[in-house]
């Protein structure tokens, strides 16, 4: 039964691109040419003469929410697309269809088991903005302070399903059949999407979301974020402070404030590491319809941040790592970075340092001392891959969200200020951090935390060392090795090593893809 609607979702989707006229999207695709027969079934809803953009966009909406957020993503990406696609993709950020708002009303009013104009002052029936996942109302309390109401989409947990099932469906033939699918492993791939965008779901989430990254920013001058009323919150429907400012994208807007942009550019670097490195806590859903712009001081802009339904955070062996990268490729230190590879087995036996130094020099050297608007990030990222490729690098699911949040403030820094120098905003940043986690103010900060354990330990060493000798004493020290265990362990270790050497490649990208804007 299963199998049968997935195949039934297949379908859907391909009668959905005939009618958008989009049929070479099909033919392109290795695993669906075979239905293409079925194009003939299939009659047009719409002219294939309309703009492109436009067919894109409307296809993409049909489809549902999975496909929405596939469109947001690459709409940031306005150098690797013409301008009027990327103009169209633009819309699905803030501007998707809204549902009724009867329905909306109706989800408000069971989630409060009482009228929409009893739980709110004054209830806004026209929606402020709709997107993929939920659409949004602006609202008043009693308090009287001014708010918006979110809420999801009906039937949204539906329609992820069967698209999860097909995107399931398509990585297990690719596993089984693609000449890369072990090392891409796009099973796994699948199944950490499937974490994220299931948590996407959940509001009370979202909102817990909100209101960690509001405290990890408390006093901050760079980042506002709004706060929650969590006596209005419920799994589907968040309730939280309304924020005004200019919309990031509009650039028109922000120039005629007179913002400075150059510090606004600089300032998302700042909040970029912050979010990474300091606290571990990373706005993962990057596209422009989430970010605004606070222009009371025009000199110093402040970013505004809503929509916490996706955040990422890192394990802190993988921060340590990246950010030692992070250095290395800052200093064109080739050969640090190659040799820690070696040492630490990150490559398969046998990798030659000087073959693994030099191609990642092919790679770097000729992008530095360039602002942004000179790099072409598309055949850089294209150099990396087939870098990978040789090393036989394997893809690190738990790098997702790092990767899809560097490739969309990539984009949306070629909008704000193509000019930025990258490597003399980010260095002395990094450098910063590096010096406060393993400097020596560091050493004696995990020293002071870590006192009372090691006290514990001290007092508890005399009785050990008697209860060992004793036992030495009797004769009944004995040593047992279990076979399957060591292998286990072996196992894990080198489970370990393939995941850092994946770091290697996305740190690579990171520096040369989005170290400039972030929140």
């Amino acid at each position: 039964m299963a199998r049968r609607k997935t195949l039934l979702r297949v379908l859907r989707i391909q009668r959905v691109l005939v009618q958008y006229g989009l049929e070479d999207v099909i033919a392109a695709t290795h695993l669906l040419r075979p239905l293409r027969f079925l194009f003939y079934l299939f009659p047009r809803r719409r002219n294939s003469s309309a703009p492109l953009g436009e067919r894109i966009r409307l296809a993409l909406e049909e489809l549902g929410p999975i496909f929405v957020k596939f469109g947001q993503a690459i709409s940031t990406r306005r150098d690797l697309l013409p301008r009027d696609i990327a103009d169209e993709l633009a819309k699905l950020q803030d501007s998707v269809p809204p549902f009724p708002t009867e329905q909306a009303v109706q989800i408000i009013e069971e989630a409060y088991g009482e009228s929409v104009d009893t739980v709110f002052e004054r209830f806004d029936r026209e929606p402020l903005a709709a997107a993929s996942i939920a659409q949004v109302h602006t609202a008043k309390i009693s308090s009287g302070a001014e708010v918006i109401v979110k809420v999801l989409r009906p039937g949204v947990e539906e329609q992820i399903d069967q698209d999860l099932d097909v995107l399931r469906w398509l990585a297990g033939l690719a596993a089984k059949y693609w000449r890369h699918g072990k090392r891409l492993r796009p099973l796994e791939v699948v199944a950490e999407y499937e974490r994220t965008v299931i948590d996407e779901l959940d509001l009370m989430r979202e909102a817990a979301n909100t209101a960690q990254l509001r405290r990890n920013f408390h006093g901050s001058d760079l980042l506002i974020v709004p706060d929650i009323y969590w006596d209005f919150c419920r799994p589907e429907v968040l309730v939280q402070e309304r924020i005004y400012g200019t919309p990031i994208s509009d650039m028109d807007a922000l120039r005629a404030a007179g913002t400075n942009i150059k510090v606004l550019a600089e300032n998302g670097v700042e909040i970029f590491f912050t979010q990474v490195f300091r606290h571990n806590f990373f706005h993962a859903d990057m596209h422009p319809g989430n970010v605004f712009v606070i222009t009371t001081d025009p000199d110093k802009p402040k970013y505004a941040a809503v929509d916490f339904g996706i955040v990422g955070t890192l394990s802190p062996q993988d921060q340590r790592y990246l950010a030692e990268n992070f250095l290395a490729f800052f200093e064109r230190d080739y050969h640090r970075i190659a040799k820690l590879h070696i040492d630490s087995g990150w490559v398969p036996a046998g990798t030659r340092i000087d073959q693994l130094e030099m191609a990642v020099r092919t790679v770097c050297e000729p992008i530095f001392n360039k602002p942004l608007a000179e790099i072409s990030f598309a055949q850089v990222l294209m150099r990396l891959f087939r870098v990978a490729r040789r090393f036989d690098v394997e893809i690190q699911p738990q790098m997702i969200l790092l990767h899809k949040t560097l490739f969309n403030i990539e984009g949306l820094g070629r909008e704000l200020y193509p000019e930025l120098d990258l490597w003399a905003t980010a260095h002395p940043v990094m450098k910063q951090w590096m010096a406060d986690r393993v400097g020596p103010a560091a050493m004696i900060e995990d020293l002071r935390e870590n006192l009372p354990h090691l006290r514990e330990a001290l007092r508890e060493l005399p009785g050990a060392i008697r209860h060992l000798a004793e036992i030495a004493a009797n004769g009944d020290i004995s040593i047992k090795v279990q076979a399957e265990e060591i292998q286990e362990l072996r196992d894990e270790l080198r489970r370990q090593r393939k995941q850092r050497l994946w770091l290697t490649i996305g740190a690579t990208a990171a520096i040369i893809a989005a170290l400039f804007l972030a929140i």
